[in-house]
């Protein structure tokens, strides 16, 4: 199983961009997923999450300028983010916590590789 994030970039401030993050591998179901953050200097931060059931949760920093949003179908995830500013700068990490086999007594986390998101000023 793995995750792979894309869709990150340089934009200017007030832009725009979307980050998607696809599950690979056969799965019995993946449950929550959530995108953190780690600006450069700083700790890794929990900046959105969702649950199967589509219920959403998001940091106040992003609150309002970002949208997560899954297919569950595809297994997939993405974060719209617009209204960008400097302070979003860093690199952004999809999460997943998947039940991989029935013969599993219990589910896990499974991380993507990060993918950067610069926006200048």
């Amino acid at each position: 199983v793995q995750l792979q994030a894309s869709g990150g970039g340089l934009v200017q401030a007030g832009g725009s961009l979307r980050l998607s993050c696809a599950v690979s591998g056969s799965v019995v179901s993946v449950n929550a997923m959530a995108w953190y953050r780690q600006a450069p200097g700083k700790q890794r931060e929990l900046i959105a999450d969702i649950t199967r059931t589509q219920i959403t949760r998001y940091a106040d920093s992003v609150k309002g300028r970002f949208t997560i949003s899954r297919d569950n179908a595809k297994n997939t995830m993405d974060l719209q983010m617009i209204s960008l500013e400097p302070e979003d700068t860093g690199v952004y990490y999809c999460v997943a916590n998947i039940w991989v086999s029935f013969s599993d007594e219990h589910s896990e986390d499974y991380w993507g590789q990060g993918t950067q998101v610069t926006v200048s000023s």
